[in-house]
């Protein structure tokens, strides 16, 4: 069916499109926020990214890559909003202060937790993390977006993974 809905796209059918943004949203939003540790910047980023996607389907060559494509698209706008937050605040920390939901709690919640053990990950080992378990991708398709081998995605996953469940433990 997403098929279908993504030919429509193409053709340039705007409910269809819609649809599609429907069943990919919350995901793209869990993926935004994750990766960007603030619910107004992870808003922001899906926005730009739909904007961008719509703009831009008409140009996607295989609508098996929907998925895959759309993740693209939102991961280049969470890398330019962090680039922008560097530049402007000069103060890394602050992107990833208290992570998302910015929990007030004395108990620490189970998103803050998982939050500070993404925190223990390097940057492109959080995003493959976020890639494969929030966005549901497969490792060829996060090489896709990354740019890193399909092996070396597994890999790095693998052991990412065992870093957070260290952290966890």
């Amino acid at each position: 069916m997403d098929e279908r809905l993504v030919q429509e796209a193409i053709a340039g059918n705007k409910e269809a499109f819609c649809k599609l943004y429907g069943k990919y949203k919350d995901r793209l939003y869990r993926y935004a926020l994750y990766r960007l540790n603030d619910p107004h910047d992870a808003e922001d980023a899906v926005s730009e990214c739909v904007v961008a996607a719509w703009q831009s389907i008409g140009r996607l060559r295989s609508a098996e890559a929907f998925g895959s494509w759309i993740f693209r698209i939102l991961s280049n706008c969470c890398a330019s909003q962090i680039k922008e937050k560097i530049n402007t605040r000069g103060n890394l920390e602050r992107i990833y202060d208290a992570g998302p939901g910015n929990s007030t709690s004395d108990a620490p919640s189970l998103a803050t937790e998982l939050s500070e053990a993404l925190l223990q990950l390097k940057e492109d080992e959080r995003n493959i993390v976020l890639l494969s378990i929030v966005a549901g991708l497969n490792s060829s398709e996060i090489s896709g977006i990354t740019g890193i081998s399909s092996g070396s995605v597994r890999s790095k996953l693998s052991r990412s993974l065992a870093k957070m469940r260290d952290f966890l433990s």
